[in-house]
């Protein structure tokens, strides 16, 4: 009797278990989880207007900060790769156009090919990113970062970069120069 308990509840366990694991598919036979796609990337994307301490910034649809690519001088993106894994490109799908919120510029809305074929959005002819780094809509994490060979810059309304915050972040990046006078030595 006692085995046949003890059979009974390794049974129900491992049944318990397959039917998480189940849960794990992503619907292609192969199982595991993939993350979701965000909003923009699914739909058309829509570029709205946030206030931050950095002012008024362009943000996504779900709120997540948007960044244009210092390295990017045509509205061609030159960011691929880990790069893009980074700063994953805020991109349409199919024909779908870009969509201006309430403050946005339609008129400066578009959209340019990627080299992996996507279209990603543009804005004033600026391809458009988001920051992985970014965990919650409103986060500026990205903000005058330098990675993968340039600077990434929030945008305003006008379509032009914001470079408030540059200069402290720039100091908390350099050690002081001088250094501290002490009582230690020897």
């Amino acid at each position: 009797m006692r085995m046949t308990a003890r059979t009974a509840v390794f049974a129900v366990t491992a049944l318990l278990g397959v039917t998480a694991l189940g849960g794990c598919s992503d619907g292609d036979g192969e199982g595991g989880s993939s993350p979701s796609p965000s909003p923009t990337a699914k739909n058309g994307a829509t570029v709205q207007l946030r206030s931050t301490d950095l002012g008024k910034i362009l943000v996504d649809g779900s709120g997540r900060t948007i960044y244009l690519f210092e390295a990017d001088k045509s509205s061609k993106s030159t960011c691929d790769g880990g790069c893009a894994q980074a700063w994953p490109p805020v991109v349409v799908k199919g024909k779908a156009e870009p969509k201006a919120g309430a403050g946005v510029k339609s008129g400066l809305l578009g959209t340019s090919k990627r080299d992996d074929g996507e279209r990603q959005v543009t804005y004033q002819g600026h391809p458009l990113y988001l920051y992985a780094g970014d965990d919650k809509p409103g986060d500026t994490n990205g903000q005058a970062l330098d990675q993968f060979g340039a600077e990434w810059f929030v945008l305003a309304p006008s379509g032009k970069k914001i470079t408030k915050g540059e200069q402290e972040k720039k100091r908390k990046e350099k050690p002081s120069e001088k250094p501290k006078n002490t009582d230690g030595g020897y």
